[in-house]
């Protein structure tokens, strides 16, 4: 099953895709839908005779997936290929770090450049949505927790990451991380067998690779973060990227204003983002 979150003229509103059409359901969007409770998958399967509102999918305006998860993950350094092209070893651990959703924004949103950076940097990722309450679990239980996957690129301020050892204040711009715009159910498809994902800049691929080279599962990585804290439904983890970033380029490649950011993963459809200036600069 695909789920998504778009806008309408009254608020959002979670959806499921049926065909060409997204038919609203009761809930102001998936975060909203999944925190419903264990069964939210019966409740959202709305019986297709015509009477619940709906959206054509090309007219669709989507919102982040998840608008106000209560936590965002990211795993650094967790391709092999990624952690070589920026000079790092293979982590022994999960390298985690944190985004605040004010960073989020839709698969099809504007990607506005912020004035304060001059290295704005793409990070192709698989995103993994928590579908229940997960603490202190075992990797088969883990699995169990995964509500959906979807579409991330953890859009990366390098010269604000790169000030400190600490990256949040490169990776949690306001209105900087494209997430969505499906969340597609485990029973869809099987990442661990390799999906293909990247992202191209103006149609000129810059990253390329299978989600069977994480270093470290999405069991694992949930697994690991549940022995640390709970997680709950909505919660967002973005589980690394592949090498191609423009920041290990040489020289490095930025994103500009004017240029399209294309993301893709396999079987969970895609990200359009056009990168704008800031209006004063517009």
């Amino acid at each position: 099953m695909r789920y998504t979150t778009i806008r309408t003229d009254w608020g959002t509103t979670a959806g499921r895709v049926d065909g060409e059409h997204v038919v609203h359901l009761p809930f102001a969007d998936v975060g909203d839908m999944l925190a419903s409770g264990p069964d939210w998958r019966a409740l959202t399967d709305v019986a297709d005779d015509g009477s619940a509102a709906r959206t054509a999918l090309v007219e669709a305006d989507f919102a982040p997936l998840v608008p106000r998860p209560e936590k965002i993950f990211c795993v650094g350094a967790n391709y092999a290929d990624h952690a070589l092209e920026v000079g790092l070893p293979l982590p022994k651990y999960p390298a985690l770090f944190a985004k605040f959703s004010r960073s989020l924004i839709g698969a099809r949103d504007d990607l506005v450049l912020p004035p304060e950076s001059n290295a704005v940097d793409w990070e192709a990722e698989l995103g993994v949505v928590i579908g229940q309450t997960t603490r202190r679990v075992d990797e088969a239980q883990a699995a169990e927790a995964i509500a959906g996957y979807t579409i991330v690129n953890d859009v990366s301020m390098r010269d604000w990451q790169l000030r400190t050892s600490q990256f949040l204040q490169g990776k949690t711009f306001e209105a900087s991380t494209p997430v969505g715009p499906f969340l597609v159910t485990p029973d869809e498809l099987d990442h661990q067998s390799g999906l293909k994902l990247g992202c191209s800049v103006d149609g000129i691929v810059m990253q390329e690779a299978v989600t069977s080279d994480l270093v470290f599962s999405v069991a694992h990585i949930i697994a690991y973060i549940s022995r640390f804290v709970t997680l709950v439904p909505g919660d967002l983890i973005a589980t690394g990227t592949p090498a191609g970033v423009g920041g290990a380029r040489r020289p490095p490649v930025y994103l500009g204003a004017g240029q399209v950011l294309r993301t893709w993963v396999d079987g969970l459809g895609e990200q359009v983002n056009r990168c704008l200036p800031t209006p004063e600069e517009a």
